[in-house]
């Protein structure tokens, strides 16, 4: 029986690896710090949680046969230390990843936008047609129990990050993939604190093409002009599919899209959906789904948790909850509301919440980002900066980095709270967009608002 052993088992993404090596018989130990929900109760729930928090060197023995190093864990970590001492094998997540998929067509879905919901679109196609396939996604999806699943299926579709792998290896997680089936879904600059310049950023990228199989297929979108150049240097070993923005209409809020004779009607919309679910066509494609079969299955799908995820919905009114932070994602999700529902009133509210966009001199960045929003807010805790180790914010600076005068700026959950209660939400749209949860602001509430 092959033993693993997770350092820092409690991660959003960790744990549920663990879970699925579990299921797929594997002896899976763990431990970690600080494990919070809802990871302690999956892993209780299959009796894999650690019998005690800590870290705990003598768990780590010469019969492990791999251990799984996570984000959260330092280069001086005890555990860790043991194990380089016994010279066992220590695997990043995504090679991990890797070591478990080395025989499977391995599908790799990044960019610095669209990822987690192309790929969620590939396997909502591939779930509704019975294909069998192994995933990784890094958010909750209708349909499917986990985020992770290893089993014995022979390809594995898997949402490609740019962020380091571990302490250990600094480079990204999508360089360990080796996918055959690419997708590329743009590049805009991201995660200042580990690629301080857009050039080091983009070399990232150009290394995930360059490293590619000769012979693979990378499907890109040909809307992103950087991207599109990237490709046209790095990817001559490759075939390559481009992809733009397919025809749609819209009618009555809701959005038809064609592909070939056919077309659906879809539960999601907005332009960077329809670019998203123009290149999981393409993979499926590759697959052997025809058009037809995939806009069959599309037409059922209600996107991923936090992205323009339905909070609450009126006749006249919707709350949409967004995990958009980066200022492409920021624009396109603010446009795509904007463009469903142009007759309505459109309060938009931003929570500056990484270390990225908490940082001054990546404000710039934002610049235009808010504009089509009737009533833009942007909120910011002074807890967060603190926890990220950075200056305050002044108001001033925020409306210069954003080029829009029109722009609330709070810093307070009270605050914010307040404004939103004073605001009509008659024929009015409400899209809060973040990573965080704007201190715990009270959603139930709002949600009264509308009725």
């Amino acid at each position: 029986m092959t033993k693993v052993h997770f350092i820092a088992i409690g991660g959003s993404v960790m744990h549920q690896l663990a879970i699925a090596l579990h299921k797929k018989g594997y002896q899976v130990t763990g431990s970690d710090d600080e494990i919070f929900e809802p990871a302690a109760s999956n892993l209780a729930q299959e009796g894999i949680l650690p019998p005690a928090i800590g870290w705990f060197p003598d768990r780590i023995t010469p019969q492990l046969d791999a251990i799984i190093l996570g984000m959260h864990a330092r280069a001086d970590n005890p555990e860790l230390l043991q194990a380089q001492a016994l010279g066992l094998k220590i695997y990043s997540f995504p090679e991990y990843i890797y070591q478990e998929s080395k025989n499977k067509l391995r599908i790799a879905i990044g960019g610095s936008h669209g990822k987690t919901t192309t790929t969620a679109m590939i396997m909502h196609v591939l779930h509704q047609v019975g294909k069998a396939f192994d995933y990784l996604v890094g958010a909750r999806l209708e349909g499917f129990a986990q985020s992770v699943n290893i089993t014995d299926a022979p390809l594995i579709v898997c949402e490609a990050d740019e962020y380091p792998a571990s302490t250990l290896e600094k480079r990204p997680k999508f360089h360990f993939l080796h996918p055959q089936l690419a997708v590329l879904t743009g590049i805009a600059w991201d995660h200042i604190n580990v690629f301080p310049t857009f050039d080091i950023y983009k070399e990232q990228f150009a290394i995930f093409i360059r490293t590619m199989e000769a012979g693979g297929t990378l499907i890109y979108n040909n809307a992103d002009e950087t991207l599109r150049q990237l490709v046209e240097v790095e990817g001559l070993h490759l075939k390559l599919v481009p992809y733009n923005t397919p025809i749609h209409m819209i009618r009555d809020g809701v959005t038809r899209i064609f592909f070939e004779e056919g077309y659906a009607d879809l539960q999601v919309f907005g332009e960077h959906n329809l670019l998203n679910m123009h290149a999981a066509k393409l993979v499926c494609n590759e697959l052997g789904i025809n058009d037809e079969t995939f806009l069959g299955a599309i037409a059922s799908f209600t996107g991923a948790a936090k992205r323009l995820e339905v909070v609450e919905k009126t006749a006249q009114s919707v709350i949409y909850r967004d995990f958009a932070h980066a200022p492409s994602k920021v624009k396109a999700t603010i446009q795509a509301t904007q463009h469903q529902f142009p007759d309505r009133k459109l309060i938009a509210v931003l929570e500056l919440h990484t270390y990225s966009s908490l940082n001054k001199d990546f404000l710039g960045e934002y610049a235009g980002a808010m504009d089509k929003a009737d009533v833009p807010v942007v909120y910011f805790s002074k807890h967060a900066l603190e926890l990220k180790r950075l200056p305050d914010l002044d108001p001033a600076l925020i409306k210069a980095g954003f080029h829009n005068e029109r722009l609330v700026v709070i810093s307070d959950k009270a605050a914010l709270q307040t404004f939103l209660d004073a605001q009509s939400y008659k024929n009015a749209n409400l899209l809060l967009m973040s990573s965080g949860t704007y201190d715990g602001l009270d959603i139930a509430a709002l949600k009264n608002k509308l009725h």
